[in-house]
């Protein structure tokens, strides 16, 4: 089976569809690539497809046996035709024959005689367009719709985002391939963190509600709710991830009291340098108005570290009993929740133990052979529709 998928959010700064797109090309390879796990019968011939102005893929680092693909084409550019336009097909850039066109967001990666296949992580961007930028903007709202039906197979992480893909867009659910994230082979961290921070991890952006958590930690600073009941008890907040032009807002709050001293912005953390970040925690904190999945929240369980994490989304799927489940638009809520965890070491325990359990379910092994199933599944219905 001849597949091409789109590589172009993993080439920087890869965050959640960066990571889930380097991790799932790295899993089919080892899995069904030339020096696979799987019979012969089941094999795949890879392609990984990159198109930038300034930002080149020349080594697929860990990737193993696929074929790369590099084009000097800007990408709003790119975007523009394919989206707008449907145009140049990928046979034309990548110059091959594929039987699988694997577009790594919700629109078309357009092709002549490949099967189409799509993937939503979530339609955050159609409930609140203002929470986007760029091309996000505008096209997906404008265009979803349409090339959602068109595709062969729409593959999303979570059967939440499943349902809302059905519900809002109209796809049959024999259609909908849902392909968790696989968690990441590292093992338990020796014993929990007694001296470490409070940490976020996120793109800074409005939908995953990091004013909501810097006013909780407001009210922890002040003493509220009564199980923080001074400062001293609070441990520093660290916020990883990209600043976007809407965080000027909270950033600027961190260098003001209360949260002066005590909360930092450190940037994006490349993914070589993340297990250490997490390790160093003693509560991790994913206050998300909208998920479809939520990675950081997998990545905490599966060193030991408590999660709390916002009752939206996929978020309470990802999480089952493993943690602390938040009104993310209740301030107090996201405090007592953080305080519970902080000074309960029964309940932390507990929440240890269940996130170690959950997170071993999640194994990009087992996600490769359903996105597989989900190749063939589209060549079908491709055939079909023909």
């Amino acid at each position: 089976m001849r597949v091409l998928i789109d590589y172009r959010p993993a080439l920087r700064d890869r965050s959640g569809v960066g990571e889930y797109t380097h991790q799932l090309v790295k899993a089919l390879a080892d899995t069904y690539g030339t020096n696979g796990t799987r019979s012969p019968d089941r094999s795949l011939e890879l392609t990984i497809f990159s198109s930038s102005w300034k930002d080149r893929l020349v080594d697929a680092g860990d990737l193993g046996p696929v074929r790369i693909v590099d084009r000097r084409v800007p990408v709003r550019v790119l975007n523009f035709t394919w989206h707008r336009l449907g145009w140049p097909p990928a046979e034309t850039l990548a110059r091959g024959r594929f039987d699988v066109a694997h577009s790594s967001h919700p629109l078309i990666l357009p092709a002549r005689d490949a099967a189409h296949l799509i993937t939503i992580h979530d339609l955050n961007f159609l409930a609140h367009p203002e929470r986007t930028r760029a091309e996000i903007r505008r096209d997906y709202p404008a265009l979803v719709h349409a090339h959602a039906r068109r595709a062969d197979c729409v593959l999303v992480p979570s059967t939440f985002t499943a349902g809302e893909v059905e519900r809002q867009l109209g796809v049959a659910r024999d259609r909908i391939a849902i392909c968790p994230v696989g968690a990441p082979a590292w093992q338990p961290r020796p014993q929990p963190s007694k001296d470490g921070y409070v940490l976020f991890v996120g793109t800074l952006e409005p939908r995953k509600n990091l004013g909501g958590l810097l006013d909780a930690y407001e009210r922890l600073l002040s003493g509220e709710p009564s199980r923080a009941s001074a400062e001293a008890n609070v441990p520093p907040l660290v916020i990883a991830g990209k600043a976007t032009g809407e965080s000027r807002v909270w950033l600027d709050r961190l260098e003001r009291p209360p949260l002066a001293g005590v909360a930092r912005h450190i940037g994006y953390v490349d993914p070589s340098r993340r297990r250490e970040l997490y390790e160093g925690a003693r509560i991790i904190v994913q206050p998300s108005f909208d998920e479809g999945f939520g990675i950081p929240a997998l990545e905490a369980m599966t060193l030991g570290v408590p999660v709390v994490a916002a009752r939206r989304g996929a978020l309470p799927e990802v999480l089952g009993d493993a943690g602390l489940l938040i009104d993310p638009d209740k301030p107090d809520e996201i405090a007592d929740a953080i305080a519970r965890l902080l000074n309960d070491d029964q309940l932390a325990a507990r929440c240890i133990a269940a996130g170690l359990k959950r997170s071993r379910q999640f194994r990009w092994e087992t996600t490769a052979t359903l996105v597989y199933e989900a190749y063939r599944r589209a060549i079908e219905v491709h055939a079909h529709r023909r």
